[in-house]
């Protein structure tokens, strides 16, 4: 059945009511995720400050730790595998998502966080030799 060009189409009620209360259920879940937000991010703070230590240390925990930030930090210029997540230690994975759930919704970036961040992040890429992508493309 085509529209007629000047003739409103009849709403369907039901249509609506599903579409008002979807949008209800979503400002519900937007409103519960901000309640939460202040926690997630005293925790995904407390969890980075756990986790930079560790990337520069010299172990196979750290390097795959140095490309998570790297890439938190400009995942065009430092890509990182996820599947590398599978390498760490259970309470290093937790620490890993407590600052990506951080980082979902930053306040500021991650090397922000840190006095001379953007040198402490130059280091680990040049530490553990990572390529920096910048001015070209890896994908």
């Amino acid at each position: 059945m085509q529209h007629k060009p000047g003739v409103l189409r009849q709403t369907d009620p039901e249509a609506e009511a599903r579409m008002r209360a979807a949008m209800q259920a979503e400002a519900r879940e937007r409103d519960a995720r901000m309640a939460k937000l202040p926690a997630i991010r005293l925790e995904g703070e407390a969890a980075l400050r756990r986790l930079l230590p560790v990337a520069q240390r010299d172990t196979g925990q750290s390097s795959v730790i140095a490309r998570f930030l790297l890439n938190l930090y400009n995942g065009d210029r430092f890509p990182f595998d996820l599947t590398d997540l599978r390498r760490l230690d259970y309470e290093l994975f937790d620490d890993c998502l407590a600052v990506l759930k951080m980082d979902f919704m930053p306040a500021k970036e991650v090397h922000r966080y840190f006095d001379n961040g953007d040198a402490i992040w130059a280091a680990l890429a040049k530490d553990w030799g990572i390529k920096d992508y910048a001015g070209s493309t890896w994908r």
